[in-house]
This record gives structure tokens, sequence and C-alpha cells, in this order.
């Protein structure tokens, strides 16, 4: 059993025409009309070529997997899921603010611990917990947030 047997993409007319209205106007995201193009071609119904994943892939000039993608998002989470993409859902929200910021700026172009030549990322999430500027943060949000700096850690200088 291939793979396109178990997704078979049925389009009603309704369906049919409204992809032909999508592909003719032009006034969608490129994704978006080739994805219609997909099931265009993919339609199994009455009217529709019924082409396997390898031709639909060729015409269209897209690869198989992204045949397929589509093909089992129609089939098993409907029109919406097939045509468009999903909106992220683990969206990264900021772990300092600016005040936050400005505390780690400064304790960065300070003088690092005894013992120590620099600050270490290390150092600098530690530190920041232990002066209770926030509960916890890593060492790589500490980087991510000095690199939009323009100071440099362990310099007297800025410039």
């Amino acid at each position: 059993m291939s793979k396109d047997a178990k997704y078979i993409v049925r389009l009603t007319v309704a369906e049919r025409q409204h992809l032909l209205d999508l592909i003719s106007t032009g006034k969608r995201a490129a994704s978006v009309l080739a994805r219609a193009r997909i099931l265009l071609k993919a339609d199994a119904g009455e009217r529709g070529p019924g082409l396997s994943d390898a031709a639909v892939a060729r015409a269209v000039e897209s690869s198989e997997s992204t045949v397929h993608r589509v093909r089992q998002a129609f089939v098993e989470q409907g029109w919406d899921a097939a045509l468009f993409r999903k909106k992220p859902s683990n969206r990264q929200y900021r772990k300092l603010d600016g005040a936050q910021e400005a505390r780690l700026v400064a304790l960065a172009c300070s003088q690092p611990p005894a013992g120590r030549a620099r600050w270490t990322l290390k150092l600098l999430a530690d530190r920041l917990v232990r002066l209770e500027v926030v509960d916890s943060i890593s060492p790589e949000c500490v980087r991510m947030t000095l690199k939009k700096t323009t100071s440099s850690r362990g310099c007297n200088s800025s410039g």
C-alpha cells in the first residue's frame, strides 16, 4: 500500500471552485497558492485528476513530502490546516525587562569577582539570581541579552 492511498483527497465542486478562484486571483501567499494547487492535483473526486504524490510534486514543482503533508492535513484536520500554516505555539517571551537588562549590563561592566579575570555567562546568571533581579535565568539568555547591547563583557571601555 502506497502512502498516497492512506490520505485520499476528495473535493466537492464548491471546494474545487474555491481553490480555482483562490489561484486565479493570486492574492495570497505563495505557500497558500502552492498548497491549493497540490489539493487540486491530488483531488480523487469526479472532477479531479487524482494524481500520485510523485506526479503532483512534479506538476507543482514541490517535494513529495510536502504533497504528503498537505494531503494528510486536509484529510485529518480539514481545509484550513491544509492551506494555511499553523501559528507558532511555543512563543518565547522575553525573560528580562528594560530595568533588568540595565542591571545585567551594569553588572557585566563592573569588576569581576575576586580571583577572576572577567565575568563568565554562568557567573553573571548566578549573580543576577543571587541579587534577586530574576528568579532564574540561563547563561544563554544572558548571552543573547548582552549580544544586543554595545557593551563588551569584561572590558573597561564599550567602544
